[in-house]
């Protein structure tokens, strides 16, 4: 899997992006800078086309530093709780604040930065550690926190504004709206620094330690970078699942698990599995949409599924 094939491939995806959609928009038409369709290519086209890879980039290597650190190929934000309780700090946000973006941002982070706490210390008391295992107790985990996430998004009679709020979807994406989604960018910067480090703190605490390696603050670290990823991407676009899951394992199949080595191609292959499905769901039922938590759910999921079949031989 070279990297410049993925590159390529990434940015042919982002032209047909660019060019596809409802209104009809030529190469040519963007000439005219006064022009209807030049201002809906820089209002919408091209922050949704950044939006995309900026979610698939931060997704995928969130899920590759749970999966060093847990040292489980099964773990990410979505099998974790990770992502519910991001939501789940949303829904608190919604109905005991004034519910501004910034509340949003400060109690989602919290709330997610907890639940992958939670997660990780309920993953250090279980003694059968099985491959499969330890994701099925993360999505029981979530579970429970999402089934409180309803419970009390329907007894404050907001359960419909909640779920259309979560829905993984860039139709709505347009300039003003989706620059969240930079603080992804020095995330992605912090983790190539820290990712010797991380690969390190995977082998164990007593290893970690004879290497001179701060073992609680790397994997502290870890934990709120990838709740700060969660964060920002469940606020911009909604619920996205899987990537965060299947792409690093498709990576280290190839590459390894060398996390500072794989960490370009997973970030580039999440950008590209993510906009590839974010093309699929605008063609099926064009000039409609189908929304990318859907699409991204479906693929993800069997690929998801086979991964569970054939768990031992990639763990």
């Amino acid at each position: 899997m070279r990297l410049w094939y993925l590159i390529v491939a990434t940015v042919v995806l982002s032209c047909i992006s660019l060019f596809l959609g409802a209104k009809d928009i030529t190469p040519l038409d963007l000439l005219d800078f006064s022009s209807e369709e030049t201002e809906v290519f820089l209002i919408s086209r091209i922050p949704r086309l950044i939006a995309i890879i900026l979610a698939g980039v931060g997704m995928s290597i969130a899920g590759l530093i749970m999966q060093s650190l847990s040292r489980n190929k099964f773990v990410s934000p979505t099998t974790a709780g990770t992502d519910d309780a991001a939501k789940f700090g949303v829904l608190i946000a919604m109905i005991y604040t004034g519910g501004t973006q910034s509340e949003k941002v400060v109690l989602a982070f919290v709330f997610a930065l907890l639940g992958t706490m939670l997660f990780m210390q309920l993953l250090n008391r279980i003694k059968f550690k099985d491959a499969i295992f330890i994701p099925l107790v993360g999505i029981m985990f979530g579970n429970i926190i999402s089934s409180m996430t309803t419970f009390f998004a329907y007894k404050a009679d907001i359960l419909q504004n909640v779920s259309a709020f979560l829905m993984g979807s860039f139709t709505l994406v347009i300039k003003g709206n989706y620059e969240l989604l930079y603080l992804s960018v020095p995330v992605i910067i912090l983790t190539y620094f820290y990712a010797n480090r991380f690969t390190v703190a995977g082998m164990g605490e007593d290893f970690a330690k004879n290497l001179g390696v701060r073992y609680r603050l790397v994997v502290n670290l870890g934990l709120i970078l990838v709740a700060l990823i969660s964060t920002t991407v469940i606020l911009t676009v909604g619920l996205i699942p899987f990537v965060g899951l299947i792409i690093p394992n498709i990576v280290s199949i190839y590459k390894g698990d060398n996390l500072k080595k794989t960490l370009p191609h997973t970030a580039v292959l999440g950008a590209l599995f993510l906009l590839a499905c974010d093309i699929v769901g605008r063609i099926l039922i064009f000039p409609y949409e189908i929304p990318i938590n859907l699409t991204v759910g479906v693929i993800g999921g069997v690929i998801f599924l086979i991964m569970l079949f054939r768990g031992r031989s990639y763990a």
